[in-house]
């Protein structure tokens, strides 16, 4: 009977304590957290877009920095361009070369380039990738001479084409590239369709979008430039546009080499207009600004020293053609110095980036015509009388209205005159009588008496 007594007991015991046991169990448990989807991967989208200029660099320069703050995934440069600078070009290769984040350049959209300088930051990437229907290459330095091809002593050229060549081989070769198909870009100006290009080992994919493009590096591993491998895990992706921002945008305007010369040539001519027909300030105001924009372009762009001093000569020689009777000799000279300073102004080994002749000519002989108006204008006025006042009566002939002369060394006026409408006194030379109805001419103004000489009469 006890047996049976503690064999319920027991049951009752365990009936109500092994829930609880179960349930401290299951509180003690650490709790799993819920499946949640990657952190997508961030591409940082930047352009190349028209020439490779100092502002551009800065742009590029600076996303590329700002993604590796940002510890982006990939950075990836659109294309379209067809050369630049040097010293832009070497600054957005150095940027891609250290850059923390793996970079790709890709020539895009349909029938975009990347010639020159773009062909050499194409190759600088970790991955370089073109659409069907661009091109680059084409990377010889030239120098132009209206317009044309300019020759220069065979030892700078291949100087030149050595450097060139050189320099693009000494990171091709570590992207494993075909070093020796790229440097015939420099020496040969050859050129690749996206095909040529890919199948010559000269870029990576052939992609027809940016997303084609990141769809074909996920899961890639690549190697960086430093030797170090990266797996690109590109599933989930977030890509974030870096556009220039409205300084970048305003800079990369003026920069540009014809702006450049129009913003100089409009800045003199307007402080000229102003010095030579004070207080019109319009001009005056006009041409400060502009000339102010263009040292802001010049301390960005490798300005020739000659060409300045070839167009200053030239505004010399505008002046002096206003000034003296030379038949156009002197202006003629003038437009060829403008026109030349034009040409010289801007200049790289690289490319023939620079002034137009177009754009040269079209602003020397309008530029040329206006100087030599205006201070022929100035010079003129300088022989006009005066329009106004006392003075304007100078020289000026009138009719005696009162026997004119003067009582003997007073000089006291004694007769009058009808000028321009109206009665004027008036003295004559010491002794002389002018009779009524005579013509006399004014001498001298004094106070409001004219001092007159007779008029010898015309003859019939």
């Amino acid at each position: 009977m006890a047996f049976q007594l503690l064999r319920r007991l027991l049951l009752i015991v365990c009936a109500v304590v092994a829930p609880s046991l179960v349930f401290a169990a299951r509180a003690a448990a650490p709790v799993s957290a819920p499946a949640t989807s990657p952190s997508p991967a961030t591409v940082v989208q930047l352009r190349v877009d028209g020439d490779v200029e100092p502002i551009l660099a800065e742009y590029l320069v600076n996303g590329i920095e700002q993604a590796g703050r940002e510890h982006a995934t990939l950075i990836l440069i659109t294309i379209n361009t067809p050369g630049g600078l040097d010293t832009s070009m070497r600054s957005i290769i150095q940027a891609i070369l250290s850059s923390p984040v793996p970079v790709v350049t890709f020539v895009n959209p349909t029938g975009s380039r990347a010639a020159s300088a773009g062909f050499f930051i194409l190759l600088s990437a970790d991955v370089a990738a073109m659409s069907p229907g661009t091109d680059t290459g084409a990377a010889s330095p030239i120098m132009e001479m209206f317009g044309q091809p300019a020759k220069i002593d065979e030892t700078l050229h291949n100087k030149i084409l050595n450097e060139a060549t050189a320099y693009l081989r000494s990171y091709v070769s570590k992207r494993n590239r075909n070093a020796e198909l790229a440097a015939t870009a420099v020496t040969d100006a050859k050129a690749f369709s996206a095909q040529e290009a890919l199948d010559g080992k000269l870029i990576d994919f052939v992609a027809t979008s940016p997303e084609d493009l990141i769809a074909k590096l996920d899961g890639r591993t690549i190697t960086r430039f430093d030797g170090s491998t990266v797996q690109l895990a590109l599933s989930n992706v977030s890509t974030v546009p870096v556009s220039m921002t409205v300084r970048e945008k305003f800079l990369s305007r003026i920069v540009e080499p014809d702006v450049f010369f129009i913003l100089l040539i409009a800045g003199a001519l307007g402080i000229y207009t102003e010095f030579t027909h004070p207080g019109l300030f319009a001009p005056g105001v006009i041409g400060a600004i502009a000339l102010v924009l263009a040292i802001i372009s010049m301390q960005m762009l490798p300005v020739n020293l000659a060409g300045l001093l070839l167009i200053v000569l030239a505004l010399g020689l505008f002046v002096l053609e206003a000034k003296y009777p030379t038949h156009g000799v002197l202006g003629v000279g003038g437009v060829i110095s403008m026109v030349l300073g034009a040409l010289f102004l801007i200049r790289t080994p690289w490319t023939g980036m620079g002034v137009s002749l177009g754009t040269a000519l079209g602003v020397a002989l309008p530029f040329a015509v206006i100087v030599i108006v205006l201070m022929r204008l100035v010079l003129r006025s300088r022989s006009w009388k005066q329009a106004t006042g006392k003075e304007e009566l100078l020289a000026e002939e009138g009719e005696v209205t009162e026997p004119v002369g003067s009582a003997p060394g007073e000089g006291v006026a004694i007769g009058m005159v009808r000028i321009h409408g109206e009665l004027w006194r008036a003295a004559g030379p010491v002794g002389q009588t002018i009779p009524k109805g005579a013509r006399v001419r004014v001498r001298k103004v004094d106070g409001l008496t004219l001092e007159v000489e007779p008029v010898n009469p015309r003859p019939a």
